[in-house]
């Protein structure tokens, strides 16, 4: 079963985003805290929005995305931040009805493109992407800027 997330499913979502962590070799990177998660989902302006796949009480998956928006299309699109399931659940369509549901948001609110990032050397993910469909973006790069490096830039004494 597919639904949008809850505030009380914040544990289980936290939990899931560390087996992500894990798997995509990047636990050094996983410092963000049930509370962050839960004001960027569920506070005053969301930043984000989640949907979760469950078996009765357990939530074993899940997506994460957010708005964007295209210049050259001039529409807004969405942004799979992250999609995840369990080693126990994969290889049973649990990713596939969650990416399309995603895509079925996408394409209801009008949006121009449904984007996602995939580590180059994740060649089940890859493979699984080519199979929906999606074309790899070789020839672009992702920049990212965090910790003294934002804070330097972002500096309002400048």
């Amino acid at each position: 079963m597919i639904r949008v997330a809850t505030a009380s499913d914040v544990p289980a979502l936290h939990a899931l985003i560390g087996g992500l962590a894990r798997y995509e070799r990047l636990e050094h990177e996983f410092v963000g805290t049930e509370e962050h998660l839960r004001a960027h989902l569920f506070g005053a302006r969301p930043y984000a929005e989640a949907l979760v796949s469950a078996q009765g009480s357990v939530i074993f998956a899940f997506a994460l995305f957010f708005h964007t928006y295209s210049t050259f299309l001039c529409r807004p699109g969405l942004y799979l931040e992250d999609l995840f399931v369990t080693p126990q659940y994969r290889r049973k369509g649990h990713g596939r009805a969650l990416i399309r549901e995603v895509a079925r948001i996408a394409v209801d609110r009008g949006c121009g493109r449904f984007e996602w990032s995939v580590l180059d050397w994740n060649e089940p993910a890859l493979a699984f992407y080519r199979s929906l469909g999606a074309t790899i973006m070789s020839e672009w790069r992702i920049c990212r800027m965090t910790g003294q490096a934002l804070a330097e830039l972002g500096r309002r004494d400048r």
